[in-house]
């Protein structure tokens, strides 16, 4: 399943970063702080938002907006860059339906070689006990 978030949906801020960068890193907001209202996203289904809503765990306030900040670069670009293909891996992973588990029987033959097997090593530990005198 394909889906695509319009711009007007994502709201970008950009805020100061710690970390490395010198003298630039008190003058400079170079890392970006991505907000997107899942819950109200009319270009999602709904099973993708309760997906998607899941997966962000505390990325996600309890309004339904996904925050994600990305500081991990000096340069704003590139963090804009990484929050975004945070947020589309994230919406991809959503976009899979999880496969429902159906539950099977094990078959005749799966059965026979299981006890014959538990025989096996039933006699070899009958085996072990202690030796008695017959004479």
């Amino acid at each position: 399943m394909a889906v695509s978030i319009p711009e007007d949906e994502l709201e970008e801020t950009f805020i100061r970063a710690g970390g490395p960068g010198g003298q630039n890193v008190n003058k400079v907001s170079s890392a970006v702080q991505l907000r997107f209202d899942a819950a109200a996203s009319p270009s999602l289904p709904e099973d993708v938002k309760q997906r998607l809503l899941r997966l962000a765990g505390r990325k996600a306030t309890g309004d339904g907006v996904i925050v994600i900040t990305a500081n991990r670069f000096r340069d704003q670009a590139r963090n804009r860059e990484d929050a975004r293909a945070r947020l589309a891996e994230m919406v991809a992973k959503a976009c899979v339906r999880p496969l429902v588990r159906r539950p099977t029987r094990p078959t005749l033959g799966a059965k026979q070689r299981r006890l014959a097997g538990k025989a096996v090593r039933a006699g070899i530990k009958a085996g072990r006990g202690r030796v008695t005198s017959d004479e």
